[in-house]
């Protein structure tokens, strides 16, 4: 064969190799589903009356902007501790449970919110349960129901932020109002979503082989009143739970407090972080996500999902906090909602108390014991 030859199969060969390498490159920083951003770091927004002492005002214009009051950390210098993982300083994650089923997360609500504040610098996780039944105020929803869908309950957001409800057509769908929500009410910015509706929770179970939990009391979620749903009753003691008990479970609440439903909920991610670390399990968890992605409605990327996993084993009991609001903080109301044409249950709280309280979560100065949080037993 002759050296031009050669040299033009080679150059062929590696123009390949390199055009393979650019589109693995872009796929592994691709946001694996509707990405949204938020806006840097701007003035509070005025603070307007609790609602239980009066009635909702008219939404704010739909282009107006949510105000973070915490930024995306910046590099430190190189003389201070770095990164690991790969990962930024600190990355904030709003996890959503949806209450739906099979619908391709075009419909529902937000069944559970809580936002994880992911600090790659100090390996340390924590994650807050945001209570789903605070009054807020709806940005960006289009003009045609801007003037009736001005307000509701947290986790409305993201209800009229479905794609298939018609609400709202910004950046993100139902998660992304849900965001914008939270920042243009409690001044709190986040950076990436990841939304579980009820089947993919119980595929990601039941891709583990099931978890394992110790109950310290019997827990009774059969039928009561007129509440015909049945979640079981699941006595005290070792438990494995394949992903519709760990369901079920989970959902259990009418005999008991919201409080109690998140610690549940607590138990059963501890529960999945255990069985991830455990050696069976952790040599195929790139495999068993790469088949879940699916599933899962995120704008997370290949890489950001990779540094995650990557932080997981590195975390000692003590770095995996889950806080809440205070009991004190948790004052019962009710308000009139429009769109229900009734009254319904909130949770009173100042909304300068609900930001001051974000805040320090967000700069990690909540402890345990002033944020009635747990760690992993």
């Amino acid at each position: 064969m002759k050296k031009p030859i050669v040299y033009i199969i080679v150059g062929i060969i590696v123009i390949l190799a390199a055009a393979g390498l650019v589109f693995l490159i872009r796929q592994w920083n691709k946001p694996l589903g509707a990405s949204f951003e938020l806006p840097t770091r701007t003035p509070m927004p005025e603070i307007s009356p609790s609602p239980a002492a009066s009635t909702p005002t008219q939404s704010q214009s739909s282009t107006e902007k949510s105000l973070p009051t915490n930024t995306p950390t910046s590099l430190p210098s190189p003389t201070e501790p770095q990164p690991v993982c790969g990962g930024p300083p600190v990355m904030y994650i709003l996890g959503i449970g949806a209450d739906n089923e099979y619908n391709g997360y075009m419909y529902g609500l937000a069944d559970v919110i809580r936002i994880a504040r992911v600090d790659f610098v100090n390996t340390k996780v924590t994650v807050l349960t945001v209570p789903r039944d605070l009054w807020v105020e709806f940005p960006g929803i289009i003009e045609k129901y801007a003037e009736t869908v001005t307000h509701g309950k947290l986790n409305q957001a993201y209800f009229y932020g479905g794609p298939g409800e018609g609400y709202y057509e910004g950046e993100g769908g139902g998660p992304g109002l849900l965001a914008h929500t939270i920042a243009h009410n409690f001044g709190l910015y986040v950076d990436h979503y990841a939304a579980v509706h009820m089947t993919a929770f119980e595929g990601i179970v039941d891709a583990l082989g099931g978890i394992d939990i110790y109950l310290e009391q019997d827990w009774d979620g059969t039928p009561v009143d007129d509440i015909t749903d049945d979640m079981g009753y699941f006595e005290a003691g070792q438990h494995h739970m394949s992903g519709e008990e760990a369901l079920r479970f989970a959902r259990i609440r009418k005999r008991y407090s919201v409080v109690d439903r998140s610690n549940n909920q607590t138990l059963v991610i501890c529960a999945i972080k255990d069985k991830m670390l455990s050696p069976s399990v952790v040599s195929s968890i790139p495999k068993m996500i790469q088949s879940l992605i699916g599933t899962i409605n995120t704008d997370l990327t290949l890489n950001q999902i990779s540094q995650l996993t990557c932080l997981l084993p590195k975390l000692g009991k003590e770095d995996l906090v889950f806080i809440r609001f205070p009991d004190e903080m948790l004052v019962p109301g009710r308000v009139y909602d429009p769109n229900l044409g009734n009254t319904t249950f909130i949770y009173d709280i100042p909304k300068e108390d609900i930001q001051a309280f974000l805040e320090d979560f967000a700069n990690d100065a909540i402890p345990i014991e002033s944020g009635d949080g747990m760690t992993c037993p």
